[in-house]
């Protein structure tokens, strides 16, 4: 019983780290990641869709993604699309795909985006954490209920926190890379 708790625990708590690190890659920073374009949609007859799922997103180099919409009629939404979103960029079209010319970060966003990372990684602490109370709380009904022993609680808690601990420094780790890169000119 105590093994299907800490099962559980640490597949929150894996779900929460996975989901930081696909909240981190959106993040723009100075260098091109086709990671910043999906969190837009374009409206591809009548339905939003990723611009994945529209056209062939490619990093040129470092400072350049090409767009290149699978129908012609698809280049105006898509430069409009990435015009509306919060990227900071101006997409430059031209009669076969969007370019997106990725400017350097200035010093004032750079520590902007330092504050997003820190309240993201703030956010994945605390589900972690809420994966731990959960999993607490069912180890101590279990021994209200009789099912288990209070060496067996313990060793369950243990084993539970020794995951916090883990998890939270997997997060931090991840920050202090993503906080590394933001901050690289």
């Amino acid at each position: 019983m105590i093994n299907d708790i800490v099962t559980d625990s640490e597949d929150g708590m894996k779900k929460a780290v996975d989901s930081f690190k696909r909240e981190l890659q959106k993040i723009r920073t100075g260098r091109a990641n086709t990671a910043m374009l999906d969190g837009i949609k374009v409206d591809y007859y009548g339905t939003p869709t990723p611009v994945n799922q529209v056209a062939t997103v490619q990093v040129v180099d470092a400072r350049l993604i090409t767009v290149k919409p699978w129908e012609k009629n698809m280049l105006p939404v898509i430069d409009k699309a990435i015009r509306a979103s919060d990227l900071g960029i101006n997409p430059v079209s031209d009669s076969d795909l969007v370019r997106l010319p990725i400017p350097p970060l200035t010093q004032e966003r750079r520590r902007d985006l330092s504050k997003v990372v820190n309240k993201q990684t703030e956010e994945a602490r605390v589900a972690v954490r809420s994966a731990r109370r959960d999993a607490m709380d069912m180890v101590k009904d279990a021994e209200k209920e009789k099912q288990i022993t209070e060496d067996l609680r313990k060793d369950g808690e243990k084993r539970i926190q020794d995951l916090t601990d883990k998890y939270i420094a997997a997060i931090d780790d991840i920050a202090k890379a993503k906080e590394k890169e933001i901050m690289e000119i």
